[in-house]
């Protein structure tokens, strides 16, 4: 099987799992004062830390979770909690069509219950200007949640230029920044950012594993309770291993990023070299984009059976989020940079790791090739 799905998760590495067998077997929980516990505690802070520092943040401001999708519920339902109560009425959110549906469902939410909720308008990939961010901020918007790389067409938003049209307004802004790490460089600081959630299976850590970057003097009430874990954020035991583990592979990561990036970036313009000639085929994913994702229709073809096709020549890849999979629905996100519904499940997204070598680019543009074929005749 050629693996060619990195931005629905990236296997894990060698040093990841064995650092996760390594703090699994630690018999405390870290919230406990003896021994064991504060054995458990170190391995815990030691994965936090090296997070913190991939992200050049202060290891204090790391919150450890499950992964993106309670990052990103945890952020939007927090901050509205905290407005409505101290305004005693709904307020404003601004948010994107273009978001991961861990975004849109709680933005929605939100909608349905009062909220008065702006969708920004995307270009032809994706990406949204400071100046209809600063044409949407109203005295009553409570939060901007922007993407940083987009996981279907790996656009990268100007956030630093974003989130300074924000704080000139004095409103927080998060990032889901999920598909930029061991990627794009990720600095939280120069970022300006509020918030920022983060999934450790994007980066070769475990799955179920995530963290929210709350910024040193902003407050995120939690929306789950119980003890006092995360600083009461997010009660609960923390899973020592995970963190540990999440860790190790983020420190690997970022120690080859400058590497990984150009190894991606030669690997798309191979891939793009070899099937430019497919007739019909267009692109959605933009030139500076992420080097990691690539996105491309091809009209006429139905992409259940392009997946169906490419599977059974050994390519894994996918039609959008993983997340959605299975409903076989047109891809939001490209339908709000307007294509069709047709075209939009014509589409198939190919993601690259730092495993994936020259010689599977030529198979699975090959393969590519050849399933166009069959579900186009």
């Amino acid at each position: 099987m050629i693996y060619l799905d990195y931005a629905a998760t990236h296997p894990m590495t060698a040093e990841a799992l064995a650092a996760y067998a390594q703090a699994a077997a630690l018999p405390g929980n870290p919230a406990s004062v003896h021994a064991a516990g504060q054995a458990a505690r170190e391995r815990l802070e030691e994965g936090r830390a090296h997070v913190a520092a991939a992200f050049g943040v202060d290891p204090r401001t790391v919150i450890a979770n499950s992964g993106g999708t309670e990052g990103d519920n945890a952020v939007l339902l927090g901050v509205a909690r905290e407005w409505q109560e101290a305004h005693g009425a709904p307020g404003h959110l601004i948010t994107t069509p273009t978001e991961h549906s861990a975004v849109l469902a709680p933005a929605r939410w939100l909608e349905a219950r009062g909220w008065a909720v702006s969708w920004l308008k995307p270009d032809a990939h994706g990406r949204y200007s400071p100046q209809e961010l600063e044409a949407t901020l109203r005295p009553e918007t409570a939060l901007v949640s922007i993407h940083h790389a987009n996981n279907e067409l790996g656009t990268v938003q100007d956030t630093p230029a974003l989130t300074a049209v924000a704080a000139a307004r004095g409103v927080p802004y998060h990032s889901d920044a999920v598909q930029a790490p061991g990627v794009l460089a990720v600095n939280l600081a120069d970022w300006g950012v509020t918030y920022a959630t983060f999934s450790a299976h994007k980066w070769g850590g475990p799955r179920g594993v995530g963290f929210v970057y709350v910024r040193r003097g902003a407050q995120l009430p939690p929306v789950t309770f119980g003890g006092g874990q995360e600083g009461g954020t997010r009660p609960g035991t923390q899973d020592t291993a995970g963190v540990y583990a999440a860790g190790v592979a983020l420190n690997g990561a970022e120690a080859e990023r400058e590497a990984t990036f150009a190894h991606l970036s030669g690997l798309r313009e191979r891939f793009m070299g070899n099937i430019s000639d497919i007739p019909g085929l267009r692109v959605n994913h933009p030139a500076d984009g992420s080097p990691k994702v690539v996105s491309v229709t091809l009209p006429g073809a139905d992409g259940e059976a392009l997946l169906m096709n490419l599977d059974l020549l050994g390519v894994a890849a996918s039609a959008g989020s993983a997340c959605s999979a299975g409903t076989m629905q047109p891809s939001h996100v490209l339908s709000a940079i307007g294509l069709s519904a047709a075209d939009a499940r014509a589409s198939l997204r190919f993601s690259f790791g730092r495993a994936t070598t020259p010689d599977e680019i030529d198979q699975a543009a090959a393969a590519l090739r050849q399933a166009a074929e069959w579900s186009r005749a």
